[in-house]
């Protein structure tokens, strides 16, 4: 017998996989937390819960305003220290987008942003388009970029075509 909604229940399927090695890697970064001689508070874990369950670039705001959905005591400061731990424990990157604050996401393979100053898109770029830019700043200047918190700000496409 075949199922009524047979998309659904595929898409039902995903969803709990994705969940379930979501919880997983919570776990994970969790025990490793306790390996350094952290704790795994609640609001560790539901910091957690926030950065797994988007995989976009979010502010400390926008991570606390989730947190604080399920726990309203959680102090800002709490965040902020729990993303400073996680970032040196390099389970999250922070970037430094423009003139705004820092975002946080998941570590990630190596990547760049560009960053439209009009409307604030930010585009997530492979680092290869960088490559030049990182050689020359290297052999010419001794400087390192860093491709997890490199971005290049100017106009997107939408903000191009309004402007025009």
């Amino acid at each position: 017998m075949s199922p009524l909604y047979p998309d659904l229940m595929a898409e039902d399927s995903a969803r709990t996989a994705v969940e379930r090695a979501n919880r997983d890697a919570i776990e994970d970064v969790l025990a490793l937390v306790r390996r350094h001689g952290g704790r795994a508070t609640p609001a560790r874990r539901l910091l957690l819960q926030a950065l797994f369950g988007s995989r976009d670039h979010r502010s400390a705001e926008e991570l606390a305003a989730e947190v604080h959905a399920g726990a309203p005591d959680v102090h800002l400061s709490t965040i902020y220290r729990n993303l400073e731990e996680l970032e040196r424990l390099g389970v999250i990157d922070s970037t430094r987008l423009g003139s705004g604050a820092a975002s946080y996401l998941l570590a990630s393979a190596a990547h760049g942003h560009l960053v439209c100053e009009r409307c604030g898109r930010m585009i997530e770029v492979p680092d290869e388009i960088f490559a030049d830019l990182v050689r020359v700043a290297g052999t010419e200047y001794g400087f390192a970029i860093n491709p997890h918190r490199f971005a290049v700000t100017g106009r997107c496409a939408a903000c191009q075509q309004e402007g025009s």
